[in-house]
């Protein structure tokens, strides 16, 4: 693999650290947040889900700077908004400020959604775009484990303001992120088919395949423009019947994403944990081993992305899903607590194996070349949306309702998952994004 692509694969995949890391610090702080201002679990709900109503506005509309400005201006624009918020969240004074400082970050996180994967799909070979894409999750979940942590490490020395502490240490890679960025190239897919800049298109793929033959990149080039200028005197647009097929997939794959309640998990770890009967201290640390988890098996996901391919890791995920949730509630159902620790653990590896390794992925390489800053929003945009409702409303189903009914609830909805894999999902491993085209019944 040229060395360039790896690199460059991997700072753009650096946005997704400062998801992960934005996504889960905030489980660390959110206890001492609702003690400090005296919220109830309304507000305090609406206050740790402002970075995912920012996020979800981030996904929505994350398509337009992609396509108007460029993924890579997109890009550093992304890390500018992680440093606003994560030094405005830790200087907070009050619930409003917070919220604000949250909802910054979280526009962040939806833009990044959007504009990482879609770069790396597009500079990516067929055959190593599996595994270079995913790189974005696996930055994910690495910055996951660093957030926990570093919330068990600032707990312990941090004093009062240990929750600030928590939050605002996310500037700094927030700033070594940004400086790399400047030296990512352009997009060849958006330099032709949005820009019309061949030329431009072409110097950026004999750049990424030094060891292809001029042929050989010209053909490249002449097939992204081809399949641009079929998309443009088919005038399609995203809502039309030809990409009805893709819509549906970005939805459903994002819907499935969430019902599986990996968000509430990731959020509110702690208070979890804490409802088996551990002390705060070590629910905290059972935390971490999510983060440890969520590396561990992410690692398997990437091995196996371009092997096994995308729709044998959502059945794999499927499966685990079920049997992990659903030993989850019959251990909260039964007071089996003991068991909720590895119960929690399994889930997350079913999630790193399969949702996790492949949404980003596939969202990112189903949708035509002109359509793709709009189409991977909308699966983000799904996303998160439905992560927001989910994240807002936990803590209240978790007061009116028992755990156990909870975590069957999430059971249910990976069955409806298991049942729509089997049914409607295509295998894109190792296809030319232009082929993808063909295959889905856009060309």
């Amino acid at each position: 693999m040229p060395s360039r692509l790896f690199f460059w694969s991997l700072t753009s995949a650096l946005a997704g650290f400062l998801f992960g890391f934005d996504t889960v610090v905030i489980s660390g702080a959110e206890q001492r947040i609702q003690e400090l201002w005296g919220l109830s679990a309304s507000l305090h709900g609406i206050a740790i889900a402002s970075a995912l109503y920012g996020t979800v506005i981030g996904a929505l509309f994350g398509g337009w700077p992609t396509n108007r400005l460029g993924r890579r201006s997109t890009l550093i624009g992304i890390g500018a908004l992680y440093f606003v918020s994560a030094v405005w969240s830790g200087l907070s004074t009050d619930v409003t400020m917070f919220i604000i400082a949250r909802f910054l970050g979280g526009l962040g996180v939806g833009v990044s959604t959007v504009a990482a994967p879609m770069f790396i799909a597009e500079i990516a070979t067929p055959e190593r775009r599996g595994r270079l894409t995913a790189l974005f999750q696996f930055n994910i979940v690495f910055g996951i484990l660093v957030a926990f942590l570093s919330n068990a490490i600032i707990r312990e020395v941090g004093g009062e303001n240990a929750w600030r502490w928590m939050l605002g240490v996310e500037a700094v890679p927030a700033i070594i992120y940004s400086v790399l960025c400047f030296g990512l190239p352009e997009s060849p897919r958006w330099l032709i088919a949005q820009r019309g800049d061949r030329a431009a298109g072409i110097a950026v793929l004999q750049r990424l395949r030094p060891e292809a033959s001029k042929e050989d990149i010209e053909a490249e080039a002449a097939e992204i423009a081809n399949a641009s200028g079929v998309e443009e005197k088919g005038g399609t647009h995203l809502w039309s019947r030809k990409l009805r097929k893709p819509v549906a997939l970005a939805f459903l794959i994002a819907l499935f994403n969430q019902l599986s309640g990996i968000n509430a998990i990731l959020y509110f770890a702690p208070r979890i944990f804490e409802l088996t009967g551990l002390g705060e201290r070590a629910a905290l640390l059972q935390s971490v081993g999510i983060g440890v988890a969520n590396l561990v098996f992410t690692f398997v996901g990437l091995w196996l992305i371009d092997r096994a391919g995308r729709r044998a890791l959502l059945y794999i995920g499927s499966f685990g899903y079920i049997a992990s949730l659903g030993l989850t509630a019959w251990a909260f159902f039964t007071e089996h607590y003991s068991i909720v620790p590895f119960c929690i653990f399994a889930f997350i590896a079913a999630h790193a194996v399969g949702q996790g390794a492949v949404i980003w992925v596939f969202i990112a390489e189903i949708f035509p070349n002109r359509h793709r800053g709009a189409g991977t929003s909308l699966g983000c945009g799904t996303h998160w949306v439905f992560a927001a409702l989910l994240t807002s409303v936990f803590p209240k189903m978790v007061e009116l309702m028992a755990p156990g009914y909870v975590f069957l609830l999430f059971t249910s909805m990976m069955v409806l998952q298991l049942v729509w894999v089997k049914l409607m999902v295509p295998e894109t491993k190792g296809v030319p994004l232009e082929d993808l085209q063909r295959q889905l019944g856009v060309r």
